[in-house]
């Protein structure tokens, strides 16, 4: 799996660099984005195997992220996977609507997520 990375998106820095100790487990490169607009930056920069997608940022929502990025043909095609402490039915519907593959809810359990990560992420030659 050498040269695929994943994009995790998630405003809290101790979070966003667990979930990342995560993604190396998973044999993933880890990039790291603070907000939504940084997101889209490095999407645009550098297009990732998936992108781990918070749904509170503080300039905008993960819906309006994902929403962008399935939007534009470039990226339309990398998978996301929402990682959220939102819960509620009507949001994970809302997710999996916006284009997530895949919605986990936080406090999540770190196999599930690795397990997430390595039967969702998109190989280069894809």
């Amino acid at each position: 799996m050498a040269g695929t990375d994943v994009l995790v998106v998630e405003d809290d820095t101790q979070i966003n660099e667990l979930v990342g100790a995560y993604v190396q487990i998973a044999g993933y490169q880890y990039r790291a984005a603070l907000d939504g607009a940084s997101a889209l930056a490095a999407v645009r920069a550098q297009v990732p195997s998936l992108i781990i997608l918070d749904l509170m940022l503080p300039d905008t929502d993960g819906f309006e992220v994902a929403r962008q990025l399935k939007s534009d043909e470039t990226t339309a095609s990398v998978p996301i996977l929402m990682l959220t402490a939102l819960d509620r039915d009507e949001q994970r519907k809302r997710g999996l609507e916006a284009g997530a593959v895949h919605y986990m809810t936080k406090p999540f359990d770190p196999e599930q997520l690795i397990e997430a990560i390595r039967s969702n992420a998109r190989t280069r030659t894809e």
